[in-house]
């Protein structure tokens, strides 16, 4: 069972990662809620929970898609689970792990297993770096002992797993599409060998084919490298695509969880009736 009480999707699959009463709240000024029209603000700042009270778990093998309206906390859970932004409260665990009260040579050890990819594939990579500098530099953080022909090895390794040619490391971003750096990120998250995932709005940026074409590298990589993914989307199309659970987030909530078979077939809570019925349709999920 997972921590959502749930049992993992995949048979003989157990949890890789859980999180038990996390919450995350962000301070703003008084004003900026009554300039907003909201009412009842006193005192000199307030408080919104952006993570309020949320459990889950994610199965080893599984796309976990968290979904939901912008401003519903999607990223900024994301973000917490990884530790990119530490929670006020609650109980992260990986492997089995406290993660939260990891340090040192531990906490170095989990981060090299839990990579990101980050949604603009345009900002997120440093212009002035070429690529093999920028797969390289998660090598030079983790695994300082290796050599300049091990290092070179590993990025053009990367590179190959995503489909771009071993050329492509003397170049800089800015000769590349989006798709091309989209799949530069996912070779940045790669050459760690991680076993999760998490892709952050992983196509919003791109138009229709060449996200299609981003699917199905996703699905590949999954196979090729047993990983776990933890995709954050506001399009239910995506997560039918993608999912094997998924998680619905409103208000900083977890409001539904399931498989995605349930949840885009017999969505239970009135706010994924909603999301639901705002898409005209569904394709058939993967």
């Amino acid at each position: 069972m997972t921590a959502s009480g749930r049992k993992c999707v995949s048979p003989g699959a157990n949890e890789i990662l859980s999180a038990s009463h996390l919450r995350k709240s962000f301070h703003a000024p008084a004003q900026l809620w009554a300039r907003a029209g909201r009412n009842g603000t006193t005192g000199r700042s307030t408080a919104t929970a952006a993570v309020d009270d949320v459990t889950l778990g994610v199965c080893r093998g599984e796309t976990l898609a968290i979904v939901g309206e912008s401003g519903s906390g999607k990223t900024t859970l994301a973000r917490v689970l990884l530790r990119l932004i530490e929670p006020d409260s609650g109980e992260i665990r990986f492997e089995d792990h406290d993660f939260l009260a990891a340090r040192g040579p531990a906490l170095r050890l989990m981060r090299r297993q839990m990579q990101m990819i980050f949604q603009d594939p345009y900002s997120s990579l440093d212009p002035r770096m070429r690529i093999d500098a920028i797969l390289g530099e998660p090598l030079d953080i983790y695994h300082p002992e290796w050599g300049r022909a091990e290092r070179r090895s590993k990025v053009e390794e990367a590179l190959t797993a995503v489909g771009l040619d071993i050329s492509c490391a003397k170049r800089f971003p800015h000769e590349f599409s989006g798709g091309q750096r989209q799949r530069i990120g996912i070779a940045r998250a790669l050459v760690l060998r991680p076993k999760l995932v998490v892709a952050d709005e992983p196509v919003s940026a791109l138009d229709v084919s060449v996200g299609a074409q981003v699917f199905k590298l996703k699905r590949k990589l999954q196979a090729d490298f047993g990983l776990t993914y933890i995709v954050i989307s506001h399009s239910l199309p995506i997560v039918a695509q993608l999912a094997t659970t998924v998680a619905v987030m409103q208000a900083g909530k977890v409001v539904e969880i399931g498989t995605a078979e349930s949840i885009l077939k017999s969505p239970q809570h009135p706010y994924t009736q909603a999301l639901l019925a705002a898409v005209p349709s569904i394709p058939a999920y993967a």
